[in-house]
């Protein structure tokens, strides 16, 4: 009884497609399960035919377990097989491809991708555009991201897989996403710590600052031996002992107006930066490449986030905020102050609308900008539109008659 045991055991665990350990595990599993059967079946050592009913019963309680753990196994493979195996995996492909209303609505329209997602880099919404490489300084490609996800992978990503509205493909989209992080300050640092741990495949990292002992107040993704350290460097060192499937990139300067093509370069752009000239020129690069730009800022107790997104119909940061604030109207938190926690809580929905946008999900901040009152314990969520006349992705001619830029 006892072989037969382990033979069932191995054969379920071929057929559910485990490694050599776990079937080992499964085999073992399966003669302890016989071998306690043997011991309490009345007149131990007896013959299998002699046994009572109770060790029938307790026989297959314990082939219903093993079975059912071996399906679970193999419906968890089958939710993470490569998106070419649409046999396996009816739901589209690709993030963004056919219609789908937004929102997590429980019916099965929402399993469609959100009219939100983010094609993939060098593709606009319309259709192909030509790639801007990556700078060969900025090219470091985890594993190839067309192959299953690993056991770890799977195991890692599991409460991921698990969600109807992420499951195998989203979390595939997660992936191969390449997504760039403009500072690794207050924002970027929950930013860095969860797009890391959903596995967003590739992440360039730009800040020229160091780390100070005023950021660990706030910045939680450094500790205080990494003092005086590049604050890119030290951030994907974190990142990548977090996750080592993510392949990540410090850039240890600002984003200028030469990056086009580095921004050009990926599927998605997260500024946490503090300085509206900075914000001013990742706007406009976003605006140029189409790619969309996930923003936040923080002062004091408040926050705001919002997604600018012209080729989509939603406003880029100059049809909002045209021209910088006069001095003192907007301080930094250097100047005004901001409670630690606060970076926290704004930068995590940062990170979770990044993910929604790569993944082709829910409802994003396209065209709407929540506001965040800590002191007070109060949301709100504003309107925002687009404008002809903008600067940057307008489409009405400027007073003196030059098109504006686009």
């Amino acid at each position: 009884m006892l072989t037969l045991a382990a033979l069932l055991g191995i054969a379920i665990a071929r057929a559910a497609g485990l490694g050599r350990l776990r079937t080992v595990l499964l085999a073992a599993g399966c003669w302890l399960a016989g071998a306690v059967l043997l011991a309490t079946a009345p007149g131990q050592g007896q013959r299998l035919l002699g046994m009572g009913w109770r060790g029938w019963v307790l026989l297959g309680a314990a082939v219903a377990l093993t079975l059912a753990y071996g399906a679970a196994l193999g419906w968890a493979r089958a939710r993470a097989r490569p998106l070419g195996d649409t046999a396996a995996d009816p739901r589209p492909a690709v993030p963004g491809d056919g219609g789908g209303a937004p929102g997590l609505d429980p019916s099965p329209s929402a399993s469609r991708p959100s009219p939100d997602a983010v094609p993939p880099a060098g593709q606009s919404a319309s259709g192909p555009a030509p790639l801007h490489p990556l700078p060969q300084a900025a090219v470091h490609p985890p594993a190839d991201p067309s192959t299953p996800l690993s056991d770890a992978e799977l195991d890692r990503y599991a409460r991921h897989i698990i969600l109807r509205e992420l499951g195998g493909p989203g979390q595939r989209a997660l992936r191969r996403a390449r997504v760039l992080v403009v500072g690794a300050g207050g924002l970027g640092a929950p930013v860095c710590l969860y797009l890391a741990a959903a596995g967003v495949g590739r992440i360039t990292l730009a800040d020229d600052d160091h780390v100070s002992l005023s950021n660990l107040q706030r910045q939680v993704i450094f500790r205080s031996a990494d003092q005086h350290r590049p604050k890119a460097e030290a951030a994907a060192g974190a990142m990548q002992a977090l996750n080592p499937h993510v392949a990540v990139t410090p850039l240890t300067r600002r984003i200028t107006e030469a990056d086009g093509p580095l921004v050009a370069g990926h599927d998605l752009v997260i500024d946490g930066t503090d300085s509206f000239a900075s914000r001013a020129v990742v706007n406009r690069l976003c605006a140029a490449a189409g790619v969309p730009l996930v923003a936040g800022a923080i002062a004091q107790w408040e926050g705001q986030v919002t997604t600018y997104n012209p080729a989509r119909g939603a406003p880029c940061m100059a049809c909002l905020f045209p021209e910088a604030p006069a001095p003192g109207l907007a301080p930094s938190c250097a100047e005004a102050g901001v409670v630690g926690a606060l970076p926290g809580v704004v930068g995590s929905v940062m990170a979770l609308e990044a993910i929604k946008l790569l993944a082709g999900t829910g409802q994003t901040l396209r065209g709407r900008m929540l506001v965040f009152d800590g002191l007070w314990g109060e949301t709100r969520t504003l309107a925002i539109h687009r404008r002809a006349d903008c600067p940057v992705c307008g489409t009405k001619k400027k007073a003196g008659g030059e098109p504006p830029a686009s």
